[in-house]
C-alpha cells in the first residue's frame, strides 16, 4: 500500500501505553497532525528522541497533534514491547501519546519504512509532508534541531503546504512480522 503526498491518511484506532484510545481522524479539530512511526530500540530514534520531543513541546500549545506509533515485532526485539514501551513513555516524560500498532496495520497502511519516520497531516488529515526530523541525528546543533519538521509545521500552521514535502529517511527499518 503506498501513502503519498495529497492523500488522505488512512482511519485507525490505538491504544496509548495508558490504555487511552486514539483515533484518526480526530475528533477534536487540529491545525495539524504528526505522526511518528518510532520503536525503543533504533539509535536513530534514540538519537532525535529529544529533538522531537522539544518540537512537540513547542507546537502542541499551538493546536498541533502528535501521535508516535510503536508497530515492531517485539517478538523479535523484546526492547520494543508494550511493556517496555510503557517505561520509555514514564522514564523520559514522553510528551505525547506512544501508541501500540501490534498486528502492524497501521504501518502498513501508513508504507512506513523506517524508525523514525515522521508525517504530517494537514487540518483535513491530509499528508503534507513526509520524512526524517532533520540531516543528521548525530548533529544536536540548532542548525538541525529538527529543522526539516520545524520548517514544515511552521508552513502547515501558517495555513500553507510545506516548500518542500518530502525529504530523506534514514533509520532503522520497520521490524515485521515474519
Amino acid at each position: 500500500m503506498s501513502f503519498e503526498i495529497g492523500d488522505a491518511a488512512p482511519a485507525f484506532k490505538l491504544l496509548d501505553t495508558d490504555g487511552v484510545e486514539h483515533a484518526m481522524p480526530a475528533e477534536t479539530a487540529y491545525v495539524a497532525t504528526v505522526v511518528i512511526m518510532m520503536c525503543n530500540h533504533c539509535p536513530f530514534v534514540q538519537a532525535w528522541n529529544p529533538r522531537v520531543a522539544k518540537v512537540a513541546e513547542d507546537y502542541i500549545p499551538r493546536g498541533v497533534r502528535f501521535l508516535s506509533i510503536n508497530s515492531n515485532d517485539a517478538s523479535r526485539f523484546p526492547a520494543d514491547s508494550h511493556e517496555r514501551m510503557v517505561q520509555f513513555a514514564r522514564d523520559q516524560k514522553w510528551p505525547m501519546p506512544y501508541l501500540h500498532d501490534e498486528d502492524q496495520s497501521v504501518a502498513r497502511k501508513l508504507d512506513a519504512q523506517v524508525t523514525p519516520h515522521i508525517f504530517v497531516l494537514d487540518a483535513d488529515h491530509t499528508l503534507v509532508w513526509t520524512g526524517a526530523p532533520d540531516a543528521d541525528p548525530a548533529d544536536e546543533s540548532e542548525e538541525e534541531n529538527a529543522g526539516w519538521l520545524r520548517e514544515a509545521l511552521e508552513s502547515v500552521t501558517a495555513g500553507c503546504k510545506p516548500a518542500v514535502e518530502q525529504r530523506p529517511l534514514r533509520g532503522c527499518s520497520v521490524k515485521w512480522h515474519p
